[in-house]
C-alpha cells in the first residue's frame, strides 16, 4: 500500500484525508479511509495521473476535489481550505462541456464574467488563452460540434479551466473520445501548457502509455473499497516530446506500470 506519512508535514495543495464513501448508509463502502496528498510546488507545479480499473473510484476522487460531491466521511482541502462554491476547482470532462449557445471567446472568458471583470479585459485575457490553445481564428464560432472538432472543443474546455484557475486543473479522461492522431496532439498540447503555466494537474486515464508520457507521479487505485495501492515516480526529463516515447526508460516505465496494474487488479 502507499504510505503518505512522509508527506504529512509538507505544504500540500490538495489534501484528501480519511475519505470514505457509502451509498447505503454505511452498510458497505466503495471508498474507505483513503488519503491523497499532492505537494504544492509553486512555479513548478505537478502532473499527477490516477490509474485504476473501472469502478475503482477515479472519477469520484476528482469530484471530491472539484467540490461536485461530498464524501460520506473525511476532509477535502485545496490550498489548506475546504472546497466551497466560491473556491471550486475547474474540471475537464471526457464529454464536451462547452456551452453551445456561446462562442469560443465567450466560453473561455466565462469565469472572468462571473467575477465581474469588464468585457474588454476578459476578452483580452480570453484571446490570449485562445491563441495559446491554438484556436485563433475560431473565437467567434459557436462552441459546438460539428462547427468545431472534438479536439477543438476540448481545447476550449482546457482554456476555460486554466483561465478560471491556473493553479489546479482536474481532468477526467479528457482525451478518451478523441481519435488517435488528435489524442497525440492533445497530449503534446497539455505538456506545453504544463511547462508554460506550471499548474498542478490531476489527470485520470485508462491509457498507461499516456500516463507515463504525461506524469510526474502515477498513483494506482484498487477497488472494493478504493485505496491507493501503488505509486510510481516517473523519472523522465521535464521537457518531453514524441521522441521520449522511443527511449528505453519510457518503455521500461510502461512495462512497470502494466505489471503493477495487473497486481493491483488481483488484490482482494
Amino acid at each position: 500500500m502507499v504510505d503518505f506519512t512522509d508527506k504529512a508535514n509538507l505544504n500540500n495543495i490538495i489534501e484528501l484525508r480519511n475519505i470514505s464513501q457509502s451509498y447505503d448508509g454505511g452498510q458497505s463502502f466503495i471508498m474507505q479511509d483513503l488519503d491523497f496528498l499532492v505537494e504544492d510546488k509553486p512555479s513548478q507545479g505537478q502532473f499527477v495521473v490516477v490509474l485504476g480499473m473501472s469502478g475503482s473510484g477515479k472519477s469520484t476522487l476528482l469530484r471530491f476535489i472539484a467540490g461536485l460531491q461530498q464524501p460520506t466521511a473525511g476532509n477535502v482541502l485545496v490550498k489548506g481550505k475546504p472546497v466551497t462554491r466560491d473556491n471550486r476547482v475547474s474540471m475537464v470532462f471526457q464529454q464536451y462541456s462547452s456551452l453551445p449557445w456561446m462562442t469560443v471567446l465567450e466560453n473561455v472568458g466565462l469565469a472572468l464574467k462571473f467575477r465581474g471583470i469588464s468585457k474588454k479585459e476578459r476578452d483580452e485575457q480570453a484571446m490570449e488563452m485562445i491563441e495559446t490553445m491554438g484556436l485563433a481564428g475560431h473565437e467567434h464560432k459557436y462552441a459546438q460540434y460539428p462547427t468545431l472538432s472534438g479536439g477543438q472543443l476540448q481545447r476550449v474546455a482546457i482554456g476555460r479551466s486554466l483561465l478560471a484557475n491556473s493553479e489546479v486543473l482536474l481532468m477526467d479522461e479528457p482525451f478518451g473520445a478523441l481519435d488517435v492522431k488528435t489524442r497525440l496532439q492533445m497530449q503534446d498540447l497539455l505538456t506545453s501548457i504544463w511547462q508554460k503555466y506550471h499548474p498542478t494537474i490531476v489527470f485520470v486515464t485508462h491509457d498507461i502509455s499516456e500516463a507515463v508520457y504525461l506524469a510526474d507521479d502515477i498513483y494506482i487505485l484498487k477497488s472494493a473499497p478504493s485505496k491507493f495501492a501503488a505509486h510510481i515516480h516517473v523519472d523522465l526529463p521535464f521537457n518531453r516530446t514524441r521522441e521520449t516515447k522511443r527511449e528505453k526508460r519510457y518503455i521500461e516505465l510502461v512495462h512497470q506500470v502494466e505489471d503493477l496494474m495487473v497486481q493491483v487488479s488481483e488484490m482482494g
